[in-house]
């Protein structure tokens, strides 16, 4: 959906304190969290800006970014 926030934070209310003590202590948790934020913001843009692309495009970006988050999430129940 267009203008729907994706952000960890977002996502997972209940887990904020944690993801910034894991973003500031975990180097592999931040690179994670950049990567998935950097997914985000093109998935957003793209799909903001109206930018013609391929449906194929925006749904691979769609997908990595669902994994990233699942990774992050696990990391989070840890």
């Amino acid at each position: 959906m267009l203008g729907e926030q994706h952000d960890l934070i977002h996502e997972f209310p209940d887990y904020e304190l944690k993801i910034a003590d894991l973003r500031e202590g975990n180097p592999p948790f931040a690179t994670m969290m950049d990567q998935y934020d950097d997914l985000d913001a093109r998935v957003r843009k793209l799909e903001e800006l109206g930018t013609p692309v391929a449906d194929e495009t925006i749904e691979e970006l769609k997908k990595e970014r669902l994994l990233l988050k699942d990774k992050l999430y696990e990391m989070l129940r840890a």
